[in-house]
């Protein structure tokens, strides 16, 4: 991984947070929390692993992403006006009334595979999609972002035997392992752990990485799939609400919306000008 990589991920990962948090205090609307712990995921899928194209979304060998926990749509929608899939202005009317950008992430908006909101659907439609690539000899890629609330769904574990069961190694699985959820931390909600070891117990090929650590990311994302035969799964570890020291760790950033001074702290936090 060169210097350079790590630059162009870090300064997309700055501009994916200010654009979520300028985002969700425009519109007063939550989730930021769940925006910012995963920013740093995103900026290398689409800054340096994703095979898309901006100018042609529907490209037919592009590879498929879905993001599950949709409440963290406005991230996806940061990342993707930055990559030039439509114009910057739309950021300004997220969650607002006749906006461009939803709540929860839309399949209307170019560049989105698959609406999601309820948890638990992403992983199930990304292993049809697999499943659909390969009758069909298609080349592309399917990775599928999920939270950890997403993993106490039965939904998500049915799509988890069913992808090892046809050996799915077109498929990969993100978790964005931040341990806190809208009501509170795992281990006082449903605790996964030993996350890793169900995980590779259902066929699947698992990596932990440090969801915060770009070469990590990069390294690890440049691999698949992991082991061929198998799905792959990537554990990544985050922190809720990285990047604002008041945020990260707290239940309370998960629905809460941002006030003015708030903002401008937040901003400030990360380098950036109100």
């Amino acid at each position: 991984m060169t210097e350079t990589s790590i630059v162009s991920y870090a300064e997309m990962a700055v501009k994916i947070r200010a654009h979520c948090l300028r985002m969700t205090h425009r519109g007063r609307s939550g989730h930021v929390g769940s925006m910012l712990s995963m920013a740093d995921i995103l900026a290398v899928l689409y800054t340096g692993i994703l095979s898309v194209d901006p100018f042609n979304p529907g490209w037919e060998d592009r590879d498929r992403f879905i993001l599950s926990k949709g409440h963290g749509g406005a991230a996806v929608y940061a990342a993707l006006a930055e990559r030039g899939f439509f114009p910057r202005e739309w950021l300004d009317t997220y969650y607002l009334d006749n906006g461009k950008l939803s709540g929860h992430i839309s399949h209307h908006v170019p560049g989105v595979e698959f609406s999601t909101g309820s948890l638990g659907h992403g992983l199930p439609v990304a292993v049809g999609m697999a499943i659909a690539a390969r009758h069909a000899g298609a080349g592309h890629r399917v990775i599928c972002l999920v939270s950890d609330g997403d993993c106490n769904e039965g939904s998500t574990w049915e799509a988890v035997m069913m992808a090892a069961q046809h050996g799915l190694d077109n498929l990969t699985v993100i978790v964005d392992y931040n341990r806190v959820q809208a009501l509170g931390k795992m281990e006082d909600v449903i605790e996964m752990e030993p996350f890793a070891g169900k995980l590779k117990d259902f066929g699947w090929a698992v990596r932990e990485i440090n969801g915060h650590d770009y070469a990590e990311i990069e390294s690890n994302l440049l691999e698949l799939p992991f082991e061929q035969g198998r799905p792959s799964w990537v554990l990544a570890r985050t922190v809720k609400g990285k990047g604002v020291s008041w945020m990260e760790g707290t239940v309370a950033c998960h629905y809460g919306a941002v006030s003015d001074e708030q903002l401008i702290q937040a901003l400030k936090e990360l380098g950036v000008e109100a």
